[in-house]
Formats: C-alpha cells, structure tokens, sequence
C-alpha cells in the first residue's frame, strides 16, 4: 500500500495539516525541532500504536489539548485512522467504523523505520532484535500472531508457578503446553530467518558489495539447539524455581549479525553499520511485500546522520528498485542530493516550526 493523503492534528509539534504525498518517494526537509521527525511519527504511530521516540505516549498530544488524531487513506481509498487521548484511551477506525484493535490496523499499514535510534539493534540486546524479527513475521506468517498471544498466556501462567513455587500437575501441565508452543514458534521464526538471510544478500549485494559474502545471521532458539526443551527445563528446574521465571523458551530467542564470525557492531563502521540496517530492513519489506503483496512503507530519519556522499548515492540504487513507499527526513537539500532520482519521480516538503509545505 501508499498513504494518499495524510491528517494530523494536535500531534507532537505539527500545526494541523492534511498532506498529499507520492505513492513512492517522500522527502521532509527541516531542522532540529521543526517537526520532521514528528511527521515520520506520526506515520509509524497508525501501523504500531506507538512511538518510536518515546513510551510516553502523554507527551505525543500537543500542550493545552487532550488527545491527538492521525489518519490517512491510502492508495485503495481506505481510510485509517486513530485518535489518542493523554489517559490511553484510543479509538481506532477503518473506513468510519469503530470497534478494531490495534493488530486490526496493522494488518492494513505494515511501517518500518529506520533512525539514529536504531542501533539498539546491536547495542540494546536481543529485545530489539526479537521486536524486529517478530514484527515482520507478523505480516508474513498469519498464524504466527495467534500462537504468540497464546503462548504469551501459557508463559504467564507457567511463571507464575514458578514464582510461587506451585509444583505437581499444575505445573507439569503449564509446561507441556510451554513446550508444544515453543518449539511450533521456533519452526516458523527458523523458516523466517532463513528467508530474510536469502533476500538480504540481494540487497548487501547493492548497499555493502565488498563485505556481502562475509554478513551472517544466525538463529538462536532460545534453548541449546541439540536438546528438546522438555529435556532443558528438567535439567534446569531447581534454578528456574529459584529465579521464579522460565529461563528458556521461545520468549528468549535471538538473531545475531556477524561479519566473518565476529560482531557487526565490533568489525564495521557507523556508516556501514546504517546501510546494513538499511539493508536489513529491505529485506523484510520485500518478504512483507511477496508474502502479502502489500507494499510496506520504510521511514528513513535523518539520512545523512553517519552516512557519506557515496554511501547516499548507492542508497540510490537501492531505492530505485524497491517496491514500498518510502519517506526520508534530512537536515537539508544538500544531504539528499545523492539520492535523488534523474528523473524527478518524487515529492519534497519542508517544515518549519510544524508546519508542513510542499516545495
């Protein structure tokens, strides 16, 4: 999909506005603080019901107002929309009609951003790269989200014996079903990652072509890989009962980046770091995209943070081949220069002080 036609109002610092973009290339020109990144925001709020900046979702409304609205219709003229208030409350809406949830949106907006932030890929432990690697399962394997919501309920339930010391058939039945569900989980996220592997050498092949071969992602189930769970948790039990949590499980799972068996963030550059996740996150867009044929939309902030001249010009060839809506914020027309497409295949804006103006 593309979004058509944008609306926000009473989000972050953006004047209300109503925005006509490009079904393939945006770009948002503006400094610090203007309202560049806000506009990104608000994008990736209506496909997650979150932000990427912040957990306080109090502070996306606007000083003096109670909530905020953002909502698009995209290129199948569905309109989407979600309106927020400073207690949580949230109502979300798919062509006027009420009563969805957020997973209900999702479905429909399918968001990938890419920002400074994004290194906690690699620095902020395997949480991140679990949220990455589920988020896109949850497009492309349909029955993965019905089998996370139900060994979510199986590992809360499982804890809270162990928390509580509860042992016999109580416990032994939490873990049977612990077990069953965790091993159908780690098949499908094992497929997945295989997948993504396969179609991100295309895309290193482009972006890093000197270091391609040597990139690596490798699977971690979330118990040793030569023994059956049920096997791990016997041999483990007096420590998880001690902890009061499930140590293993498909809730630990990870995904680890290495270039010739070594760290990524330990071996590559800043620069060659951000066209990895660049590349990274092309990849799952185009798995998104084969598996739903829905086109997803990528969210670039701040470009050329990291980034040199030629690095933006091989980011170039790249875009030209990509079948997603994509948006790039920069500082200013001088750091997207590289990027711009010899034909004039695109849209720029400008914000100042949140206002939003197409140049």
């Amino acid at each position: 999909m593309s979004i058509k036609t944008l609306t926000t109002s009473n989000f972050r610092n953006l004047a209300y506005a109503n925005i006509r973009f490009h079904s393939e290339l945006n770009f948002i020109i503006g400094g610090n603080g203007s309202g560049k990144s806000s506009l990104l925001e608000s994008i990736f709020f209506l496909g997650h019901g979150k932000s990427f900046r912040t957990s306080k979702v109090d502070t996306l409304v606007q000083t003096d107002n109670d909530n905020f609205v953002v909502s698009v219709k995209d290129d199948r003229d569905y309109q989407l929309g979600v309106k927020r208030d400073r207690s949580g409350s949230i109502d979300i809406k798919i062509n006027g009609d009420s009563k969805f949830r957020l997973s209900d949106l999702a479905k429909n907006i399918a968001v990938q951003v890419i920002t400074p932030e994004t290194f906690r890929l690699f620095f902020g432990g395997p949480k991140e790269r679990r949220r990455f690697v589920d988020l896109g399962l949850f497009h492309v394997e349909h029955q993965f989200s019905d089998l996370w919501r139900d060994f979510r309920k199986v590992l809360l339930q499982r804890n809270a014996c162990l928390k509580n010391r509860i042992v016999g058939q109580q416990l032994d039945y939490w873990t049977e079903q612990f077990c069953v569900l965790s091993e159908k989980i780690s098949d499908i996220r094992a497929v997945y990652v295989n997948q993504l592997q396969q179609d991100l050498q295309k895309w290193l092949a482009i972006l890093l072509p000197d270091l391609a071969n040597d990139i690596q992602l490798s699977y971690s189930q979330g118990w040793h890989n030569k023994k059956s769970l049920q096997v791990v948790l016997s041999e483990n039990v007096d420590r998880e009962k001690m902890y009061g949590h499930s140590l293993f499980g498909a809730h630990k799972f990870d995904v680890k980046f290495t270039y010739q068996k070594q760290s990524v963030d330990q071996v590559l550059s800043r620069g060659q770091q951000k066209l990895f996740l660049m590349a990274l996150t092309i990849a799952q867009a185009n798995l998104i995209f084969n598996k739903q044929q829905v086109s997803p939309i990528i969210l670039i902030d701040d470009m050329g943070a990291e980034l040199d001249k030629h690095s933006r010009k091989v980011l170039s060839v790249a875009i030209e081949q990509l079948t997603c809506q994509l948006f790039i914020t920069a500082i200013d027309k001088s750091v997207i220069e590289a990027t711009l497409p010899e034909q004039e295949n695109y849209k720029m804006f400008h914000v100042e002080h949140g206002v939003i103006s197409e140049d």
